[in-house]
């Protein structure tokens, strides 16, 4: 992120945003400001480099296309968090559509590419974290990588999903139960 950004605000992005001359500024700030948050949480989902950039750049266009329905009722990082979300979401349903008429499962198409990603620079112990993740229900895989990456409270991560807090402590409870029984089943293979 750029010095500049740092000290610029959301309700001042939000002002240049909402003005047709200062449009485009607003929204090249938005992207200095939260791109790259946005990507990692994106790519923390879909795994894949190439995936997460197409998906933070569809995020950033249905961004544009909706900046002017932020009603302010969250922070403009949550309503962006959300959007990155739902994108991640629906691009990772998409692919295990396409996944089911192939004869890869998606889960080892998922964590096969994660390994033969050049961008990819975690450990061993990253890579199995990372394979355990793939056998989530998507629902949990988000809510786990919101708590133990992201390290939201259960209350932000209610604003972003919509849903309950003790629905989201249940997923969490339920992806954590299955990462260990993932470890615990596959050795130190």
């Amino acid at each position: 992120m750029h010095a500049s950004v740092k000290n610029i605000s959301d309700e001042q992005i939000l002002s240049f945003l909402k003005e047709q001359k200062s449009a485009e500024k607003g929204f090249r700030l938005l992207m200095q400001k939260y791109q790259e948050r946005l990507y990692f949480q994106i790519r923390r989902l879909v795994l894949a480099h190439d995936d997460a950039n197409d998906v933070t750049q569809n995020t950033f266009i249905k961004v544009f296309r909706n900046i002017h329905n932020f009603k302010g009722d969250s922070k403009l990082y949550t309503w962006l968090y959300r959007i990155a979300t739902n994108e991640a979401i629906t691009f990772l349903n998409k692919k295990k559509k396409k996944a089911t008429t192939s004869l890869d499962s998606d889960d080892n198409l998922l964590a096969n590419q994660l390994e033969a990603d050049p961008y990819f620079d975690g450990d061993e112990a990253q890579i199995r974290l990372e394979k355990a993740l793939t056998t989530l229900p998507n629902k949990q895989r988000v809510v786990f990588n919101m708590r133990y990456y992201d390290e939201l409270s259960y209350k932000e991560m209610s604003e972003v999903l919509k849903t309950s807090e003790g629905a989201l402590k249940a997923s969490y409870h339920h992806a954590v139960k299955k990462i260990e029984a993932f470890f615990l089943g596959r050795g130190s293979a």
